[in-house]
């Protein structure tokens, strides 16, 4: 009775396309995480140089399904499943480095990743309140962030890389509840690949924040 209430003209056949939606989605999201997690595999002994090719490539997959969105879902899945290989082999390198030198801390950001995206997904699903000014709030966050990330190449602030990581997991707190309310407001079959490459992104991009986070500490 809750949804009829607060979306009235929505039957049970559109609830149960917005259901189809959502898995439809988290699917293409495991798929796209485990060929990232095989790219990272694949390429753990590339030499170093090459991930920066991987990662333009990656983007051209993302700019093309833009594209491809409303032409061809097939293409359009396939270039998701081909940007999660790239991505993977273009963090090769950084999670070789991290598992060669401190394994407990990619378990720990692991499973804080894990506790991070169901919190906040969970509470952008179920929230009434439209995310769309926070979320463009947080667009210029990050672009922010970017600029002190780049400052702290140059200049060594006290406790900056955990500030750094701190931010950016505020940041990605608001766009997951944002990628999540989209979810759940969408039944659009043909935009659950570009949701799906939007919620593997804050998934990644939280756990290299916590990926920074726990390395530093141990």
């Amino acid at each position: 009775m809750s949804d009829s209430y607060s979306y009235p003209g929505i039957g049970v056949s559109s609830r149960d396309q917005a259901h189809t939606v959502f898995a439809q989605t988290m699917g293409y999201v495991a798929l796209t995480a485990a060929l990232f997690a095989l790219g990272a595999y694949l390429g753990r002994n590339m030499s170093g140089g090459t991930g920066i090719i991987w990662f333009i490539a990656a983007f051209a997959c993302l700019i093309g399904m833009r594209f491809s969105a409303r032409r061809s879902q097939g293409l359009t899945v396939g270039l998701l499943a081909a940007f999660g290989l790239l991505i993977g082999l273009a963090f090769a390198q950084t999670l070789a480095y991290y598992a060669s030198m401190d394994t407990r801390a990619l378990w720990q950001a692991g499973g804080a990743t894990a506790l991070f995206i169901g919190g906040f997904g969970a509470a952008g699903y179920a929230t009434r309140r439209d995310l769309s000014a926070a979320a463009r709030i947080s667009f210029w966050a990050l672009l922010a962030l970017i600029v002190f990330g780049i400052v702290l190449i140059f200049v060594h602030i006290p406790g900056g890389a955990l500030i750094y990581s701190v931010l950016g997991l505020a940041i990605f707190a608001v766009f997951t509840m944002f990628d999540f309310q989209r979810l759940r407001r969408n039944q659009d079959m043909n935009s659950a690949p570009l949701l799906a490459a939007s919620i593997f992104l804050d998934i990644l991009n939280v756990f290299l924040f916590f990926l920074r986070i726990f390395s530093r500490e141990n």
